[in-house]
């Protein structure tokens, strides 16, 4: 169910950073935003952590225990790592209680 939340969440990522790069400089945050949800999803997606909870979660602590992010995509390195990492903590809040992953739509 959690490799499933992340692909939808991946490919509704991309389709909001399309729509933000369109938009240009005034969507840029915007942009961002998308790009950090969708290098956390391509990180974690294919990741064999996903079976188990605590694998998953101890996979999640180690993504936010690095120190940067890197990402060729971001407008502003600083406001990506901080929703990265904001993402991160969701993340890891929905896996603690198991819930939210049943939840597929495209705006969440």
């Amino acid at each position: 169910m959690v490799r499933k939340w992340l692909e939808s969440r991946f490919e509704a990522a991309r389709s909001d950073q399309a729509i933000a790069d369109r938009q240009g400089r005034s969507a840029e945050g915007d942009s961002d935003k998308a790009a950090a949800e969708e290098f956390v999803c391509r990180a974690l997606k294919a990741d064999d952590a996903t079976n188990d909870q605590t694998r998953f979660a101890a996979r999640l602590k180690g993504l936010l225990d690095q120190d940067e992010y890197r990402h060729a995509g971001a407008h502003d390195d600083r406001r990506f790592e901080r929703e990265v990492r904001g993402y991160l903590r969701k993340l890891v809040k929905m896996t603690k209680t198991n819930t939210g992953f049943e939840n597929r739509l495209r705006y969440q």
